[in-house]
């Protein structure tokens, strides 16, 4: 999971100001209990933790086959479960599987999850990265949570509905990929390309949303993500003929570099709501100071309106994702002290609101760069882009109704992404995707890509539940 504030975003990052968090507890009360059921997934979650799927050391294709073998054992065909690997990538496999509906004119939904994890050096960690360990109420490993949970989530469920005999309408179509912790390859990115009719679908679950726990273990929200910012550098690039130190001339390509960012540095992008950040500053008004939820309430009415904007974008979050931001984040400029530069060199990050084309937040750069000799070139490929998913009454039904067994009164917050999942590719093909999960967690992110990666045992055993009840609602039949 690619996220500028690791695993808690968005309506965490506020609400965070209001209730005090315990930023680096590692102790959870455990479950009262633990069913039959839940001891059966906890070896199905052991199994795909354990198995390495770094990109230097692991093999997300022996975690797919692996995790194809428990669904074939529970009655799926072979023409069910697949196993694809990309040339060139035999270590990079990703797992597809669908259940049948009784419906043909009932469009697909696709449960997404990726099953590749962040490298983790076992000196650095507390227990052994590759076992899952049990302890103090948590589950400690690497993916533990990002994203082995809701991976391991989505196999057990397609096991339990095959094993009760249950007839969706719709199929349900699951894909395990890998490649979305690093930049070699990308399994989700692959299948929409190259096998399309495993994961085409009406609609998508994945990652990208989660709960907040407070410093009593309870849940204050639970985040629902819809959209996420495209993320884009561009390189800005002077180049001059350069001489002697000691003969300056009228041009130089690092002060036309520098004013050319001081430029872009004073720009703001204008403000733009959808469904997401409507919903989230909606939502938020009950939760945040009385200024701030008079600023939120009168940006909902007018989304230019001079003071409220002012307010709501001191805050780096809110401000994030309310507009496209663009950012100089490395400068490299000349080549020996004693010399005029021949070259100047800057990267500009830009993280753009989910529906704006690349191409017009480059031409932006080079309205406000104001000098034909600063070039403004796409620093890598462009990524996709596409609108965010609407949050519509058939999505968020559901969503509303199981939370409100499990978690009654606590409120559901939609958010916009601001760094990136696998959601960026489905989106960009015409597959709605939607970040949900029901795991709840604490405000510091649970180790996800950094240390002694957990996440708390009864957390996991409730979002098993409300996925579960959710596949169904969302899925129909009986």
């Amino acid at each position: 999971m690619k996220r500028s504030m690791g695993m808690m975003a968005g309506a965490l990052a506020a609400l965070a100001q209001m209730t005090p968090l315990a930023a680096s507890a590692q102790v959870a009360e455990p479950p009262k209990t633990v069913r039959p059921d839940q001891l059966a997934f906890r070896d199905l979650y052991k199994e795909l933790v354990e198995t390495n799927t770094t990109l230097s050391a692991g093999s997300c294709t022996a975690a797919a086959e692996a995790m194809g073998a428990r669904l074939r054992a529970a009655g799926y065909g072979a023409e069910d479960v697949k196993v694809v690997v990309a040339d060139g990538h035999p270590k990079e496999g990703s797992l597809t599987a669908v259940l049948k509906g009784t419906d043909p004119k009932s469009k697909p939904m696709l449960l997404l999850a990726h099953i590749d994890v962040v490298e983790a050096n076992r000196a650095d960690w507390t227990r052994d990265p590759f076992k899952l360990v049990e302890e103090n109420g948590y589950f400690f490993g690497r993916g533990t949570s990002d994203d082995k949970a809701q991976a391991a989530i989505w196999v057990d469920s397609l096991v339990r509905l095959k094993k009760e005999g249950f007839k969706p309408r719709r199929d349900i179509k699951m894909a395990l990929t890998c490649g979305e912790e690093s930049e070699a390859y990308n399994g989700i990115e692959d299948l929409v390309k190259n096998h399309r009719p495993l994961v085409d679908a009406e609609f998508a679950l994945n990652e990208g949303a989660n709960g907040l726990l407070d410093e009593h273990d309870r849940p204050v929200v639970l985040e629902v993500q819809a959209g996420e910012k495209v993320y884009q550098d561009f390189t800005l690039t002077v180049t001059n003929p350069g001489g002697h130190s000691s003969r300056p001339t009228p041009t130089n390509a690092i002060y036309q570099l520098s004013a050319a960012l001081t430029r872009i540095g004073a720009y703001a992008f204008p403000p733009r709501f959808n469904d997401a950040t409507r919903g989230y500053f909606t939502q938020m008004q009950a939760r945040v100071p009385a200024a701030q939820a008079a600023a939120m309430k009168a940006l909902i009415a007018d989304i230019n309106d001079p003071a409220a904007l002012k307010t709501v974008t001191a805050d780096p979050m809110w401000n994030s994702v309310l507009r496209t931001t663009c950012v100089a984040t490395m400068v490299k400029a000349g080549h020996a002290p004693n010399a005029l530069p021949q070259r100047a060199e800057a990267n500009v990050n830009c993280r753009i609101l989910p529906g704006e084309p690349i191409e017009s937040v480059r031409a932006k750069l080079v309205e406000l760069a104001a000098d034909p000799a600063v070039a403004v070139t796409l620093a890598h490929e462009a990524k996709p882009a596409s609108p965010p998913p609407p949050l519509t009454p058939m999505i968020m039904g559901p969503i509303q109704k199981e939370a409100a067994k499990l978690w009654p009164g606590v409120p559901i917050v939609p958010i916009l992404l601001t760094g990136a999942t696998d959601g960026v590719h489905t989106n960009a093909a015409g597959i709605p995707t939607y970040g949900v999960s029901g795991l709840f967690g604490g405000s510091d992110g649970d180790g996800i890509h950094g240390l002694n990666e957990r996440i708390r045992v009864k957390s996991l055993y409730d979002g098993r539940d409300f996925l579960y009840a959710l596949i169904k609602d969302y899925a129909g039949g009986k």
